[in-house]
């Protein structure tokens, strides 16, 4: 991760998740603030997020869009960010625990693997 991106997200403001291999795309939303970032992977708490689930039984391939207008971003106010990765939902364990914990209407977690964080704006 970089200065910017983790700058950003000090910033509360939504995230967009999206599969690609549904017809049409699904898209589902969190709040920046709910997302816990790890040394490269990401956890975001699921009441929902069925559509995403189901799609990766086909494709585990998954992009995030986050971004706030409180930091500078390459072009002036605001800076904005791609997330690419492979997803999972974990339903135990110790990071399923903690974040049940926190969010005690959490179905299951969303796990993202990072491949790489791509700066838009």
């Amino acid at each position: 991760m970089n200065e910017k991106f983790e700058e950003v997200l000090k910033h509360e403001g939504v995230v967009t998740i999206v599969t690609i291999n549904a017809a049409p795309a699904s898209i589902v939303n969190t709040w920046m603030s709910y997302l816990t970032v790890k040394d490269g992977y990401l956890l975001a708490p699921a009441a929902g997020m069925r559509s995403i689930e189901h799609d990766f039984e086909a494709d585990n391939t998954v992009t995030l869009t986050l971004g706030t207008k409180e930091v500078e971003g390459t072009q002036g106010p605001g800076a904005g960010f791609h997330i690419h990765g492979k997803g999972s939902f974990i339903e135990d364990g110790a990071e399923f625990d903690a974040m049940k914990a926190k969010f005690p209407w959490v179905r299951k977690v969303l796990k993202v693997e990072i491949g790489d964080v791509e700066q838009k704006i």
